[in-house]
Formats: C-alpha cells, sequence, structure tokens
C-alpha cells in the first residue's frame, strides 16, 4: 500500500511542521519506507530534519515548476527509511509562475506520481494558508491530518478549511479523506485544554484521533538540532506520542496487526482522555 498524507492548517503554530516531521520519522523507524515532502516556503521541515535550506539547490519548486525529476532531488537523513524532497523560498513564488498553467491544482500530484511506487507513505508539510500550494498538495493527497492546537481559538478557522477540503474532494480529488483531527500541545493542567479536547471531540467525533500530544521541551528543541524527537530523545514523551500516532494511523489502515487495545505502546495517553 502507497499512502500520501498531507498535514494541513492555515493557522500557525499548531504543531504542522512538528507533526509532518515526527509522524514521518516514526513511520520510518517503524520500518515503512517514508517520504517527508516539505511544501512550505519558509522550509521549516527541511531545516528540522536536518539541512540547511541556505544550501539547497533544488526542491520541490523545481519539481513543480521546471519538471524536475523528483528522484533527482530526493535526499536521505539521518533516520532510516526516511526521505526528504526539500523547500526553498523560491517556493513563494510559485503560486504566481502557476496561474497561467493548465491544470495548475495537478502539479504537485503529477510529481509525486513519479516516485509513489518507491514509498509506503509520502507525508507532505503544508504551507500556513489555502492557497494554491495547499491545494496542490490536498490534490495529490490520499488523505489529510488536521493539527488543532488545544487553545483557545482551537476551531477558528477550521470551518475554512475543511471547506476547502470539500471542494478539492467535490472537484480534484474525490479520493481524498480525512485522515483525523490531531488534537496538539495538550497540557493536562490546564483546564482550557481539558475543554478544548472535550469540544473538539464532541463536534467531530470519530474523526478526531485517540493520540493526543502533549506540550514537550523535547519536542520545541529537537529542531534546533536538525533532528526529529525520536532520534532527539526517544525516552520523552513526545516521541512516544508520534510512535503511537504512527501506530494508530497503521492500525487504521490495516497495515499493523496490532489489535487496539495494544496500539498505545505507554500509559502515558492515559489521562488524556
Amino acid at each position: 500500500m502507497n499512502r500520501v498524507i498531507a498535514i494541513a492548517n492555515q493557522k500557525g503554530g499548531v504543531g504542522k511542521t512538528t507533526t509532518a516531521i515526527n509522524l514521518a520519522a516514526s513511520l520510518a523507524i517503524l520500518e515503512h519506507r517514508t517520504l517527508l515532502i516539505d511544501a512550505d516556503p519558509q522550509a521549516n521541515a527541511t531545516s528540522g530534519i536536518g539541512f540547511d535550506p541556505r544550501n539547497i539547490k533544488t526542491s520541490i519548486y523545481e519539481c513543480i515548476i521546471n519538471e524536475v525529476e523528483p528522484r533527482d532531488i530526493i535526499l536521505s537523513t539521518d533516520t532510516p527509511n526516511l526521505d526528504l524532497i526539500p523547500a526553498h523560498i523560491d517556493l513563494v513564488g510559485a503560486e504566481i509562475e502557476m496561474i497561467n498553467l493548465p491544470n495548475r491544482e495537478m502539479m504537485m500530484r503529477q510529481a509525486i506520481s513519479k516516485i509513489k511506487d518507491q514509498y509506503e507513505f509520502i507525508i507532505i508539510d503544508c504551507s500556513p494558508s489555502l492557497g494554491l500550494i495547499t491545494v496542490n498538495s490536498l490534490t495529490a493527497a490520499d488523505s489529510v491530518i488536521v493539527p488543532v492546537q488545544c487553545e483557545y481559538f482551537a476551531l477558528e478557522g477550521l470551518g475554512k478549511l475543511l471547506n476547502t477540503i470539500k471542494i478539492v474532494q467535490s472537484r480534484l480529488n474525490p479520493d481524498l479523506e480525512i485522515e483525523g483531527i490531531l488534537l496538539t500541545m495538550y497540557d493536562s493542567r490546564l483546564r482550557l485544554s481539558n475543554q478544548v479536547v472535550d469540544e473538539v471531540k464532541t463536534h467531530f467525533q470519530q474523526m478526531v484521533f485517540d493520540t493526543i500530544i502533549q506540550r514537550n521541551i523535547r519536542l520545541g528543541e529537537a529542531p534546533s538540532f536538525g533532528l526529529s524527537v525520536l532520534m532527539h530523545d526517544a525516552n520523552s514523551s513526545g516521541a512516544i506520542n508520534y510512535l503511537n500516532l504512527a501506530r494508530e494511523i497503521l492500525q487504521k489502515n490495516e497495515l499493523t496487526r496490532i489489535n487496539s487495545a495494544e496500539r498505545i505502546i505507554d500509559d502515558v495517553n492515559e489521562n488524556l482522555n
């Protein structure tokens, strides 16, 4: 099975890039061949996995604008089974250049189709907007994960994103599914965090992942070392949370024989419900 998963939310600071990096690393560590695509001009996923965007000569920009073969720009990371297609600041101008192109919403899909068979999972880190690059990513994806922070205004703008997903489903990619809504930045000590969890689960019910990503110092500092949290501190709650998320996705897609009762590998989530 080959699955392309976009990580999308037009709000910044919700843990989108953190999720893209660490979910991709978790799937790779669980021995699934994985590709991380950085589709954000800020290139945070590129730097967060250990590459300096200033040294990147060819990126996803060249794939979708200049039709460079994606296999020619794939970079190997320090994590076994994990590769990267990097981003560059040039990507910020891609939307303007794509305006008059035929099938402009399909450029990312066409690029990914050339390498899709090489990977079990392709994770796309979308930019924090609902622009043409994000639409391209959703058109190329089989499913989308929506990170939502456990903070005030958590649901603000979520309706616009879900509406964009519906438009993509109806006009461009009828097979696009919502993989799930992921609650991030959870702090069990805060009443607000628990209220947000209850509110999101009440509104979206089965669409919400069981796994919740806790606030964790190691998650915040890992990108400064150019590492996923699993490579930075495999015993941290952040690493365990993302491994649990990866296992939950594998379970959902019937790619593991682990039963539901065993899919959480540690008891750190028992106090989150």
